[in-house]
């Protein structure tokens, strides 16, 4: 039994018991309805997927206009809310127009049993899959609201900084498949999501993926999709990132670290523009914008056979290397102090300040982590200081010498010193501690455990 709610509006009570009889069993709840004008109030008190609406109710009324009236309020109410009509035979050309104008479906009177059934069936699969798209780009836009708050901290005085935003509006403009190139954390995935924003497809979804993340075995599943018993566990059909960005924008973050082995696959799907799921014989076309990005020395790997040289003039249509923090004269300062307000506000301290000898510190120090590094630094000196001015040793920067990026500032272990250095502080009070994190105990409780902190 499928859990929809139908609501079925007709003045004839003995197609309305022949309906209730007929969808009892296929759906969990079927209200009826003789009289239209009460439907506003039941679906003010009820949340319904579908509704079967007659098209004429009057005594000797055959013109439809009724039903297009209803069919009209519903829509100004919900306008996903799928509405099938009722019609006879004759007043199918009117049903017609009537889809045309939002109308699901319609059905004829007398219907086929079986037929009813499975339209009723397909219109609910198309209300969920509307209502999921709905979901996904109410999220999606909340992710792009909270990355643009992020995304200023691009925006320094430097000239290199300078220099990438104009080259970042000009690429954006174009459809032309682009290759950021950068350290770790210096943010390769916010300057896709502000090209993506920037471009003509801003108003379509953009879907990421870390493809280092994906195993040989999943990786084909995961980017291309695959059908109903490809595998052991394909229990469904599923769709791919690459058919779930249709329209929009894909990025593959970690290109580099794509095993030789699937990168003809992959340079066949973006070079013929369609793909096929696994275990499916039949060609999906797809039409993306492609960003990719790596850390990774491309053109050395290709001289050393483990990157296909064509692959990587297809991703190259145009490349943007991201600057590493250390160069960003200018720059470092005023990330710091936004940070610094930043944290200030969410961790409900008073506004701090930085000596002069903590902003030589952080001119000083390489930052090997980037942005990200220092991000966290700033987050874990407003959480441990005490006072209203932070000193170089709070910044904590020389507490681990010779980390680099790449194996140092995994969030995971960012968190754990995080969590030592807090619990330190507090000389083991754990209801403290869990405070200052911003955490409950329980959490504190487990991370401890976790981390055997």
């Amino acid at each position: 039994m499928i859990p929809a709610r139908i609501l079925v509006i007709d003045d004839n009570i003995q197609i309305l018991e022949s309906l209730r009889l007929l969808l009892k069993d296929e759906f969990e709840a079927i209200d009826l309805l003789t009289k239209p004008s009460r439907l506003q109030e039941m679906l003010w008190r009820n949340s319904y997927d579908i509704v079967m609406l007659d098209m004429n109710f009057a005594t000797g009324e055959t013109s439809g206009n009724e039903g297009i009236f209803w069919l009209n309020e519903i829509k100004k109410r919900d306008p996903l809310l799928p509405v099938i009509l009722i019609t006879a035979y004759g007043d199918i050309e009117l049903a017609v127009k009537a889809v045309r104008e939002g109308a699901a479906d319609f059905i004829t009177k007398p219907w086929d049993p079986d037929k009813l059934v499975v339209t009723l069936h397909n219109v609910y699969r198309l209300r969920r899959s509307g209502q999921e798209v709905k979901k996904l780009k109410s999220r999606q836009k909340q992710l792009s609201d909270d990355l643009d708050r992020n995304f200023h901290m691009f925006h320094g005085s430097s000239e290199v900084m300078r220099n990438l935003m104009d080259t970042l509006a000009r690429v954006a403009a174009t459809d032309a498949s682009v290759l950021i190139l950068g350290e770790n954390g210096t943010g390769k995935e916010l300057i896709a999501r502000e090209i993506h924003k920037q471009s003509k497809r801003s108003d379509q979804i953009f879907v990421g993926a870390d493809v280092a993340s994906l195993s040989e075995s999943l990786f084909e599943s995961e980017m291309f999709g695959h059908v109903k018993g490809a595998f052991t566990d394909a229990r469904e059909d599923r769709t791919g990132r690459f058919e779930n960005a249709h329209e929009g924008t894909l990025f593959l973050d970690e290109i580099g670290n794509i095993p030789l082995s699937l990168q003809a696959k992959l340079l066949q799907v973006i070079q013929n523009r369609e793909l096929t799921r696994v275990g499916d014989v039949t060609p999906v076309p797809i039409n993306i914008r492609l960003i990719t990005a790596t850390n990774k020395p491309l053109k050395k790997m290709i001289a050393e056979g483990t990157f296909r040289e064509d692959l990587f003039y297809r991703l190259n249509t145009v490349s943007i290397e991201v600057p590493p923090l250390r160069e960003r004269e200018g720059d470092i300062l005023q990330l710091a102090l936004l940070f610094l307000e930043q944290y200030c506000r969410k961790y409900d301290k008073k506004m701090m300040r930085l000596s002069n000898k903590a902003i030589q510190r952080l001119n000083e120090y390489p930052w090997p982590g980037n942005v990200r590094e220092l991000k966290h630094t700033m987050e874990r000196a407003v959480i441990l200081g005490d006072g209203l001015e932070l000193g170089p040793e709070d910044l904590r920067l020389s507490e681990f010498p010779g980390q680099t990026a790449t194996d140092s500032y995994k969030l995971d272990d960012v968190e754990k010193r995080t969590i030592a250095m807090v619990v330190e502080k507090c000389r083991g009070n754990h209801s403290k501690a869990a405070q200052i994190l911003n955490i409950s105990r329980t959490t504190l409780y487990a991370k401890l455990k976790k981390y055997g902190i």
